[in-house]
């Protein structure tokens, strides 16, 4: 009796190939965010609400915690989790341009299947970023401010502008910051789309998002200073402003990823 072996080879997934983005396609990409959180605005509102509860949540908590110096740094934070909630908006755009019904529960499954999916790795790696910098403030509270324990959010303020040790602080803090949010937000901006429509590993993922980034660095990083800026617009007035702000952003970065790479999944079938 002859025994045959049957041999599987795997074979890597195909790196998508990477378009260069101008700001004219940042232009386009921000208005197809606005048509598509006008043509869907209850799922916009509905994903935005979650920003605004849970900033709302931090700040309970912060107060609660008898910490409410704490509520710039997590606000400053607070975004960098943006990207893994956007999914729910990401799908919404994709189906809205394969033309297809807008579908509560098939919209929340996508989103609750990506636990199983390389997506829930990038949460990961999200979420791991945003404790760093949580961790990194408190390291320079106590370097340049001592284990000082400040009584209300007008107190921290007011020792961070106008001694020299809250000087520091706030450089050394804006700077590391700054680092942090570059490399979050080269990592992310087109890998959470691209899990989304595509299989793909999550470290592949990366490394699209960072070659797009450094294929066109001025037109992305200026996409994501105005992604930041509308973000703090938006939390001003008690965050009740990301409740658009956030959801035009989320479906804006879809067709900035559709521009940068293409969506390979148009119809939204069988991956998502």
């Amino acid at each position: 009796m002859e025994n045959t072996e049957q041999t599987v080879t795997y074979q890597q997934p195909k790196m998508p190939e990477i378009n260069a983005v101008s700001f004219a396609t940042l232009r386009g990409t921000l208005k197809a965010g606005i048509d598509d959180f006008l043509k869907a605005p209850l799922f916009g509102l509905f994903f935005g609400g979650i920003y605004a509860v849970g900033g709302w949540i931090i700040i309970a908590s912060l107060n609660y915690l008898d910490m409410p110096w704490m509520i710039i740094p997590v606000a400053i934070g607070f975004p960098l989790i943006g990207p893994f909630i956007a999914v729910g908006l990401y799908e919404v755009s994709r189906r809205i341009a394969a033309g297809k019904p807008l579908v509560w529960s098939e919209v929340l499954f996508v989103m609750f299947h990506q636990r199983e999916r390389q997506l829930s790795w990038m949460a990961f790696v999200v979420l791991f970023v945003f404790w760093m910098w949580i961790y990194q403030v408190r390291l320079l509270l106590a370097l340049f401010l001592g284990f000082k324990s400040f009584s209300s959010l007008p107190k921290f303020v007011e020792v961070i502008t106008t001694t020299q040790e809250g000087l520091l602080f706030l450089g050394v803090g804006t700077i590391s910051g700054a680092v942090l949010s570059f490399v979050l937000f080269s990592a992310t901006v087109i890998s959470m789309p691209l899990l989304l429509d595509r299989e793909l590993d999550f470290v592949s993922a990366m490394i699209c998002s960072f070659k797009a980034v450094f294929k066109s660095p001025v037109p992305m990083l200026s996409w994501g200073v105005m992604v930041v800026v509308l973000a703090f617009i938006g939390m001003a007035p008690a965050f009740f402003g990301l409740i658009v702000v956030l959801p035009v952003l989320g479906h804006a970065t879809w067709h900035l990823y559709e521009a940068v790479i293409g969506s390979e999944n148009p119809a939204g079938t069988g991956k998502g």
